[in-house]
C-alpha cells in the first residue's frame, strides 16, 4: 500500500471519528487509554468521584480483552465462535450499558481498535446480541439496533488493514 493511500485512509478514520458526538469521541478515547493500557485513565479522565467508579468499573470489564484478543476466531469453527462471542459480548454489553456509544458506526471503531481488524466480521453479531440484552434500557436498545445498517449487517467480506487512527486525549479541548 502506498503512502498515499495509507494517508488517504488515515484521514478517512479521522473524518470518521469527528461524524461520531462529543460523548463518543469521549469514551472511545477514554476506553483505548483503560484498554491498550496507554496511560493511568484515573489521572487522565477521572474528573469526578463517579467518572472515578465508571473508570475503575471499565478497568474491571476490559480485564479479558488480552486474552480475547488471541481468541479471535480464524478458521470461523463453531468452537472458536463460541469461546470468542460470549466474552466479546460480556465487554460489549458493559460499553453500551454505559449510554456513550449511540450506534454502530462507533461501536466498530472502538473494537477495531481495541481488539485489532481481525475482528470486524464479528462485530455486527456481537453489537446485535448486546444491544439486544435486557440490562440495555429499552429506548437506548432501539437507537443502537437502528443503527446497524443493513450493508454492515451483511457485508460479504472485511478489510483485512489494521486502523491507524487512535484519538487521544487533547488537553485543551478534554478540559473545555
Amino acid at each position: 500500500m502506498t503512502l498515499a493511500s495509507t494517508s488517504t485512509l488515515t484521514i478517512g478514520e479521522m473524518r470518521e471519528f469527528a461524524g461520531f458526538t462529543p460523548a463518543e469521541q469521549r469514551y472511545i478515547k477514554r476506553s483505548l487509554d483503560i484498554g491498550l493500557s496507554r496511560c493511568d485513565a484515573f489521572r487522565l479522565w477521572g474528573r469526578t468521584e463517579d467518572e472515578n467508579v465508571a473508570i475503575r468499573r471499565q478497568y474491571v470489564a476490559y480485564q479479558d480483552l488480552r486474552s480475547l484478543r488471541g481468541l479471535v476466531p480464524q478458521e470461523g469453527g463453531i468452537g472458536e465462535i463460541e469461546c470468542f462471542v460470549g466474552k466479546c459480548i460480556r465487554i460489549a454489553a458493559f460499553d453500551l450499558g454505559q449510554e456513550r456509544i449511540e450506534s454502530f458506526s462507533a461501536f466498530r471503531f472502538l473494537y477495531e481498535r481495541l481488539l485489532g481488524a481481525q475482528v470486524r466480521p464479528y462485530l455486527p453479531s456481537v453489537f446485535c446480541a448486546a444491544a439486544a440484552l435486557p440490562l440495555i434500557r429499552p429506548d437506548h436498545r432501539k437507537v443502537l439496533l437502528q443503527s446497524l445498517s443493513e450493508a454492515a449487517a451483511t457485508a460479504p467480506a472485511w478489510s483485512e488493514r489494521q486502523p491507524s487512527f487512535l484519538p487521544e486525549y487533547v488537553e485543551d479541548v478534554e478540559a473545555a
